[in-house]
């Protein structure tokens, strides 16, 4: 019996000493933490159609009949590499758990999604005029997200705090750019006869989505209120298309976008085509002279939808303020 309660009482003493140095240490309840990232992509996918547009680097060699397909190369790449920077607010429920949220910027690296060279783009043998295409499309993702997420931290030794977090990624407002050069250059003969410079920018609008993340870091002490911080971090998501605007449009420097119709400009996304679809391979009702063109000009193009995948690992490092 005794020993029964000089037991009990060795309990309560080392339940009572523990809590007493948990209040001790106890960390901070609120935290914020400023600071910018670099990813570099984590998965290569085949980049979706631009503008009709296969996914390829194309070089095409030789004049008329001859003008021929001499390589092509499957372009593939993700959205995944590119600079962050985010502010983000913490609270911690305890001295091991706690939860964030971040409020990000994210701009990716410039890729570039198709390429052609030297194409035989028409011929006109009335005045044998031979016009020849070279184009290159890059596309480039700016996104605003919120990313909560559970932190849990690991302990402190000194200085060090290392602590790991998972969580998900919520786009708030996004957008992929797609800028094009094109070059269409017309010969008689040998002889340069006229050159034309067209650029476009289109701006595709994604549908809703999240995406996950997951994240080992570690804050160091600085000051009393001031610390620094690194993590590792790991995303994962896909976006897909909603619509897309055509903003830019300008041959040889000069505004060109009013000649555009609104099926040039317009574009919704959809899962799946039919006849209904306003689509040069699916409609059947034509407005125009040219029977291969059987789209309505004054309704928005209907095209599949395309995904982009963001997915990449990366670095962050940046300050954090502890109240």
């Amino acid at each position: 019996m005794k020993k029964n309660l000089f037991l009990l009482g060795l309990l309560v003493c080392s339940m009572t000493a523990m809590a007493q140095t948990d209040t001790a240490n106890k960390p901070e309840s609120w935290y914020f933490k400023l600071g910018g990232s670099y990813f570099n992509q984590t998965a290569s996918t085949e980049f979706p159609e631009v503008g009709g547009q296969a996914p390829n680097r194309d070089v095409y060699s030789g004049t008329l009949t001859n003008n021929k397909l001499v390589s092509r190369e499957s372009i593939t790449g993700s959205f995944g590499q590119g600079f962050r920077s985010g502010i983000t607010a913490g609270y911690r429920f305890s001295t091991r758990i706690g939860v964030e949220l971040s409020a990000n910027y994210y701009i990716s690296n410039s890729k570039t999604m198709a390429e052609t060279t030297g194409r035989l783009y028409g011929y006109n043998p009335n005045t044998t005029v031979a016009t020849y295409i070279s184009f290159e499309a890059d596309g480039q993702i700016k996104a605003f997200d919120l990313a909560p997420a559970v932190v849990m931290f690991l302990g402190e030794a000194h200085g060090f705090e290392p602590y790991t977090k998972v969580g998900v990624i919520v786009p708030i407002h996004g957008t992929l750019d797609i800028k094009t050069d094109r070059q269409l250059v017309s010969y008689v003969g040998n002889d340069v006869v006229n050159t034309t410079n067209i650029y476009s920018k289109d701006v595709v609008k994604p549908n809703p989505t999240i995406g996950f993340m997951a994240a080992l870091g570690t804050s160091y002490k600085l000051g009393k209120h001031i610390s620094a911080f690194a993590e590792l971090e790991y995303r994962n998501f896909t976006v897909h298309g909603k619509t897309k605007e055509t903003t830019e449009y300008t041959v040889n420097g000069q505004d060109a976008l009013g000649t555009r119709t609104k099926s040039q400009i317009h574009t919704n996304y959809h899962e799946r085509l039919d006849v209904n679809s306003n689509n040069p391979l699916f409609n059947p009702d034509t407005t125009t002279a040219d029977t291969a063109d059987t789209t309505r000009k004054d309704d928005a193009m209907d095209e599949l939808s395309s995904y982009v995948g963001i997915s990449g690992l990366g670095i962050t490092i940046g300050l954090k303020y502890s109240l």
